[in-house]
């Protein structure tokens, strides 16, 4: 494992412009990105790649496009995304990724606030979201637009991306200055700086307005580097690319991460197409939201459910001595040798299939983040030879800045500090980090930055934790969440929905109680959970309204409830729950792009539900 002198060593000089140019040179014909699998896939290699960056720099430029611009791309996940981002970047211009649930507000909000002078969209879908705020951009110049079929007539600002693609030589009308030919893009190549600005990640802004991050090549490439040290993968590994690219997660894992390790990316534009790709790509790392997760583990315990009786016990008996060794390397004790080497045969024979059937049976990097995992699913995977590792971080931390290990984990808790990251846990229980991975600071409304650090480099995270006696950090809660009741009573909403949600019925848990007497929750069923568990038991509708009202189902959630509870102190033990059909989504209100809780949102847009469990 990496020293963090030694990271420090590898990541000084390197820009993603300058890696992207060694790769085009080093790995050529290698591929770099794919969209679509099988016949209909389409893929550039790292030259080709390379080539088109090149293209469509040349045409940004005639826009006027410059070092520290904001560029918005509001645009599906597809090879266009990531040839503009890193056409952007060799302008010295900062591209941004919207997420494509925002609201008109919103993206109002996005597009002043970052004073955006070229926007990048994709077709009919993204101009009638768009439209009705452009009047309102002072700054923006140019639209860029992919549909041709959707550039309003007469309307200047319009170009589309067909036409702004612009290979080396002069044509005519071009604007002095433009770096027309190959020598004057390796110039631009050559420009950037490890500490200057790459991109800007917006925060979902669950607990007030989004905040505009400000992320340099140095930041990216040094959380990139330090994954790569930290669990290791095969040369040149492949992954798929399936959130949004406006999340911090899928910008350093689909975008940076592969251009640092050389990697192969499939873009996978449709998430419910994410089990299919997974088939077609067999990842060599994959990372999921606890959603993602529980999802899979639905799925491969419904396969399970089908097997026969006799290929049944036996791999629950393989399943036993999986699990059994996940346990005992969580509590940090010795494997012995007899049990490592009956896993091993286990494994290959019986359980590797099973992890075949969602496509990551050659997976050895498998990351939960954004949210806490529930524990019981954690273990099911473990058992199926598919241990996933928690990490933990933020936006403003360029993604992890905690990573578990095979080597160094625990159940429940999201690992050390990688290498060169401090952490520390202040009087109140703050976590506060510090590093390299720390982002520059805040976009400011005049394009400059505002540092969000202290004078010796502390970020406060907003998160609560504690560390352990083997350098284990565990999240307990959010600060500004913490549940504190009319009684006094300090409660962690996180740790309450976390046990709720092991149950399968269960998509969703929230833990009420600020201000009140007593602590309540609101649980949401799987959409795709609940009609598999409803035919399991023999029940006939699949309809979630009917099965949000079933006697069978709240019977079972009455056991959920009460075996939760038994985790829990008095004072934070559900008195009262209420069955929400769902499912909740990020248009329906009740969650961010990532998937997180928008907890201001479901009091308001479930108040007289919360209001019934206290009447």
């Amino acid at each position: 494992m990496a020293t963090a002198e030694q990271l420090h060593q590898s990541v000084e000089g390197l820009t993603i412009t300058g890696l992207l140019r060694r790769n085009a040179r080093q790995f050529a014909d290698r591929p770099a990105l794919t969209t679509g699998t099988g016949p209909d896939a389409a893929t550039l290699s790292w030259s080709r790649l390379r080539g088109e960056v090149a293209a469509l720099t040349r045409g940004l430029a005639t826009l006027g496009l410059s070092r520290g611009d904001r560029l918005l791309i509001a645009m599906s996940k597809r090879l266009e995304h990531w040839i503009a981002d890193l056409a952007a970047i060799h302008l010295g211009a900062l591209p941004c990724s919207t997420y494509d649930t925002l609201s008109t507000e919103q993206i109002r909000f996005v597009a002043r606030h970052s004073a955006a002078t070229v926007l990048v969209l994709e077709g009919e879908e993204q101009m009638r979201r768009w439209q009705p705020v452009l009047e309102d951009l002072p700054h923006l110049r140019a639209v860029v637009v992919l549909d041709p079929g959707v550039v309003p007539a007469g309307d200047r600002r319009f170009v589309t991306y067909a036409d702004l693609r612009v290979p080396p030589g002069a044509p005519p009308g071009v604007p002095p200055g433009v770096p027309l030919d190959d020598d004057a893009f390796e110039v631009l190549t050559d420009a950037a700086t490890a500490d200057q600005p790459l991109t800007v990640v917006y925060t979902s802004g669950t607990t007030g307005e989004p905040k505009g991050v400000v992320l340099t090549h140095r930041n990216v490439i040094y959380e990139s580097l330090m994954q790569d040290h930290l669990v290791t993968v095969p040369e040149h590994p492949r992954t798929v690319a399936y959130l949004p690219m406006a999340h911090i997660a899928e910008r350093v894992l689909g975008i940076y991460l592969p251009i640092c390790n050389a990697g192969h990316v499939t873009i996978c534009p449709d998430p419910a197409q994410l089990l299919p790709t997974l088939l077609a790509v067999r990842p060599h790392g994959f990372f999921g939201v606890p959603r993602v997760w529980e999802k899979l583990a639905a799925g491969l315990r419904a396969k399970l459910g089908t097997l026969p009786e006799e290929q049944a016990a036996a791999i629950a008996q393989a399943r036993g001595v999986a699990l059994e060794v996940f346990r005992l390397r969580s509590a940090g004790k010795d494997i012995p040798a007899e049990l490592d080497a009956a896993l091993e045969q286990l494994d290959t024979r019986l359980l590797r299939p099973i992890r075949a059937a969602v496509g990551l049976d050659e997976c050895h990097r498998a990351f939960s983040g954004a949210a806490p995992i529930p524990s019981p699913v954690v273990e099911f995977l473990a058992s199926v030879g598919l241990p996933v590792y928690e990490v933990w971080g933020l936006s403003e931390t360029t993604g992890a800045a905690t990573v578990s290990t095979p080597e160094v984990f625990a159940l429940g808790a999201v690992g050390r500090p990688g290498p060169g990251v401090e952490v520390r846990v202040a009087a109140d229980g703050e976590l506060f980090v510090r590093g390299p991975v720390v982002f520059s600071g805040y976009l400011r409304a005049d394009g400059g930055t505002e540092a969000a650090t202290d004078p010796d480099g502390w970020l406060p995270t907003g998160d609560i934790g504690a560390v352990d006696e083997r350098g284990i950090l565990s999240i307990t809660d959010r600060k500004k969440e913490i549940i504190i009741t009319d009684g006094g009573k300090n409660i962690a909403p996180t740790r309450i929905e976390s046990l709720l949600r092991a149950h399968p019925l269960v998509a969703h848990a929230v833990a009420i109680g600020d201000r009140r007497p007593y602590v309540t929750a609101l649980l949401v069923l799987d959409e795709e959970a609940a009609p598999l568990w409803a035919r399991a038991n023999g029940i006939a509708t699949g309809d979630l309204e009917e099965l949000a009202r079933h006697p069978e189902v709240l019977a079972a959630l009455d056991k959920a409830v009460a075996e939760a509870n038994t985790a829990l102190s008095r004072a934070e033990q559900v008195k009262k729950y209420r069955v929400v059909a769902g499912p909740w989504t990020a248009e329906s209100g009740e969650l961010t792009p990532k998937l997180s809780l928008r907890r201001k949102a479901i009091h308001t847009l479930h108040a007289s539900v919360i209001a019934s469990m206290y009447a």
